[in-house]
């Protein structure tokens, strides 16, 4: 490389450096916001961070950036296509393109809205007040449209917004996936139904809050989190976050009166952070250095929550530390009972408590609550009782209130409304898949897990998805990772399995899609 050359790469590298590191700053407002912030902060933190907002975007579509990413294309060209740093230039070019569509004053004025917007759902959802958050969110539909707009599209209104977080993937594929998925769960649901039920009374005696997040950090651990390079605070809506390469942190959220609430959110928000803290450090800081897409995200965090932390063979050893931590509330509970418990198949108001069959029943109502606000077929004005009747009809469940209904997750009141959800179930087939390949290549993972050790499943996720940050668009680390493209197949698969050994032999009705991002 010549010393022009090296002085442009140089440049580039500085210049996305500072993008990354306004974007960390911009991350940990929105932690201490969620976190320790006085609740009568919100107004200037909005202001803050719509400045913030502003100068990145500043950056993001500085034309020397452009000139920059052009000067370098016939060298990049001239690279290996598995060269790291034609990764990083085919990223950067994405990202500039993009950004460079989305007007400053919209990108600042859309960060200080959802500032306001989630400092009003805080306020709103303990007092069930629909009505407070109703201005809030039509005005987030109106800029989510028009965000879709400026990003641009030939497809759905959606298609857009769910690029900017499942990268490839397009309303026209998703909406068969998720018909099919919707099918075969709703036919294991009614079967389930039909069975004697699961007792889960144990999971909602008293169980303190220390020692709640004190195990649940036990088990982080054991995963492979890292306390040195993050740490676990409480929040409304539990989340995982990045400030650098060494600093990503988790939240969670815990009900004294349910045991599986910081338990599984905290194997959850690990997951996902096992996935950053694993990307190959020779990305930190660079465009590398972040998962690929949404649904990749998930599949991690469903993995360790679901597949390791939901298994026979999890409980089979943890069973008795949890039970020497709370050895009142659970005396005389067996080890199967409460595996058992943890399993049970319940239709169910609330998405992130959902068990795992009924899950994506939850997904997939939104996802077509999304479509047909961005259509124009449903008004805000109608979305609580909209979302009331999509309920009654998939899973026969009513909220008693908007608490518990429209108001519940916070995706739609602090991010556009439109590409916020289908990555929760692109993320459980993805898992599905993954775990499925790593057991081809190390049959004796499960024993393992058995016998509480995880440093060969971490060890294949490290190899084989999370070294690569956002190397590769998610389709490509998929079929590289598992020989497969995404298909429902192994995650119906792994249910029917799962859930014949607590309720009986289950059968699955609908056959399997497989969808591809174009």
């Amino acid at each position: 490389m010549d010393t022009n050359l090296q002085a442009k790469w140089d440049e580039f590298l500085t210049r996305t450096r500072e993008i990354y590191d306004l974007t960390a700053v911009g991350a940990l407002m929105g932690w201490d916001q969620s976190t320790y912030m006085p609740a009568k902060g919100g107004a200037a933190r909005g202001r803050q961070l719509a400045l913030l907002e502003r100068l990145t975007h500043e950056r993001r579509t500085d034309p020397a950036l452009g000139r920059l990413l052009d000067d370098l294309r016939p060298w990049a060209d001239s690279l290996p296509p598995d060269d790291d740093r034609t990764a990083m230039l085919r990223e950067a070019r994405r990202s500039y393109e993009r950004a460079v569509r989305i007007p400053a004053g919209f990108a600042a004025a859309f960060a200080e809205h959802m500032s306001d917007s989630f400092m009003a759902w805080i306020e709103a959802r303990p007092a069930n007040n629909f009505a407070a958050v109703q201005p809030y969110l039509q005005k987030t539909l109106d800029m989510s449209r028009e965000m879709s707009h400026y990003l641009g599209t030939s497809g759905h209104v959606a298609d857009p917004l769910i690029d900017l977080a499942d990268q490839g993937f397009t309303v026209a594929e998703l909406r068969p996936l998720f018909a099919t998925l919707g099918a075969a769960l709703t036919s294991l649901v009614k079967q389930i139904g039909e069975r004697p039920q699961v007792d889960n009374s144990i999971l909602h005696r008293h169980y303190p809050k220390a020692g709640q997040l004190a195990y649940g950090e036990q088990v982080a651990r054991a995963f492979g989190y890292d306390f040195q390079r993050g740490r676990q605070d409480e929040t409304h809506h539990p989340f995982m976050t990045k400030f650098g390469h060494d600093d990503v942190r988790i939240t969670t959220r815990v009900d004294e009166h349910d045991l599986g609430n910081a338990l599984f959110g905290t194997m959850h928000e690990t997951g996902h952070a096992l996935y950053e803290l694993g990307i190959d450090p020779a990305y930190a800081s660079t465009v590398l250095d972040a998962g690929t897409s949404s649904g990749v995200h998930e599949s991690q965090s469903r993995l360790w929550e679901n597949l390791v932390g939901r298994s026979a063979g999890f409980w089979q050893h943890y069973f008795p530390s949890l039970q020497a931590a709370f050895p009142e509330q659970l005396a005389g509970v067996t080890a199967e009972a409460f595996y058992h418990a943890v399993n049970r198949v319940e239709p169910s108001l609330i998405r992130t408590e959902a068990d795992e069959v009924t899950y994506n029943l939850h997904v997939i109502i939104r996802f077509g609550l999304e479509l047909d606000l961005l259509e124009g077929k449903l008004a805000i004005a109608d979305l609580p009782e909209a979302w009331h009747a999509r309920y009654t009809d998939a899973l026969g469940v009513r909220a008693p209130s908007d608490v518990d209904g429209v108001m519940q997750d916070v995706h739609w009141y602090g991010g556009p409304i439109g590409g916020s959800f289908q990555g929760y179930t692109l993320g459980n087939i993805m898992a599905a898949q993954f775990y499925a390949a790593a057991l081809a290549v190390h049959p004796g993972i499960e024993q393992e897990i058995g016998r509480g050790e995880f440093g060969t499943l971490h060890t294949w996720l490290r190899e084989n998805v999370y070294r690569h940050g956002a190397r590769y668009a998610p389709g490509d680390l998929l079929l590289r990772a598992t020989g497969q493209p995404l298909t429902v197949g192994p995650y119906l698969e792994y249910l029917r399995a799962k859930f014949s050994g607590i309720y009986g032999p289950l059968t699955l009705e609908t056959p399997a899609t497989t969808a591809q991002p174009g």
